[in-house]
């Protein structure tokens, strides 16, 4: 297996950071998360994580060019990837592009995961967290063995405080405004593979594998 490029589109609580996951169990495909990177270069503190924690310590967005320089730094070590929510708008694409060609590499497919937005709002209201390990649920696609208890460490479970309908609303606003051109700027490239994410993990993971059957089985 070599040359499994990715990238995930789709809307916050679509499923995609969960898919990424599989991938990653199962296939040793390595999930690229922005937030991630961004963390674990703050926490080494290597340049760029310090040129990154001075803007995220004010509360602002980390611009552009650190984010894809991240991006290039970690991409650049491996052969099969997936990019889990990135890029985020068009000039992130275009960055995405440019890094690529200068590695010599190319993306084997932009999955979208498409879902109506009703139906994230009640995902995203619907998760769970546990605030001792980490472990997240959702009391829909993905409940605790019992009620809003951690099945690993016994913790009660707690809702995010932007899991909330109206901060759910005003992501999916933002959303569409910023990431969701980018569906017809991968259509245009023959990249974009949709697949209906309004479906158990289980099922969108066989519609995945389906289309990267040739590469990995």
């Amino acid at each position: 297996m070599e040359g499994i490029r990715l990238v995930f589109l789709g809307p916050p609580g679509a499923g995609k950071g969960t898919q990424a996951d599989y991938l990653k169990e199962q296939y040793g495909i390595e999930k690229i998360s922005t937030g991630d990177i961004l963390r674990e270069a703050v926490r080494n503190g290597t340049k760029l994580g310090k040129l990154a924690a001075s803007y995220m310590e004010k509360g602002e967005l980390v611009p552009d060019d650190i984010i894809l320089s991240l991006v290039k730094e970690r991409i650049s070590k491996l052969e099969n990837f997936v990019l889990d929510g990135f890029p985020r708008t068009i000039i992130q694409a275009e960055g995405l592009d440019n890094i690529l060609r200068e590695l010599k590499k190319d993306l084997k497919a932009v999955i979208y995961f498409d879902i109506d937005d009703e139906k994230v709002i009640k995902r995203l209201t619907s998760r769970r967290v546990c605030p001792r390990c980490g472990a997240v649920y959702n009391l829909i696609t993905n409940p605790p063995k019992n009620d809003e208890v951690c099945d690993y460490c016994g913790t009660a479970l707690e809702r995010r405080k932007d899991d909330n309908e109206a901060t759910v609303r005003n992501r999916l606003q933002v959303y569409e405004r910023d990431t969701l051109p980018l569906v017809d700027f991968y259509e245009k490239k023959g990249l974009l593979k949709k697949i209906d994410a309004d479906r158990p993990p289980e099922e969108v993971l066989r519609s995945i594998l389906g289309l990267l059957r040739n590469d990995i089985c």
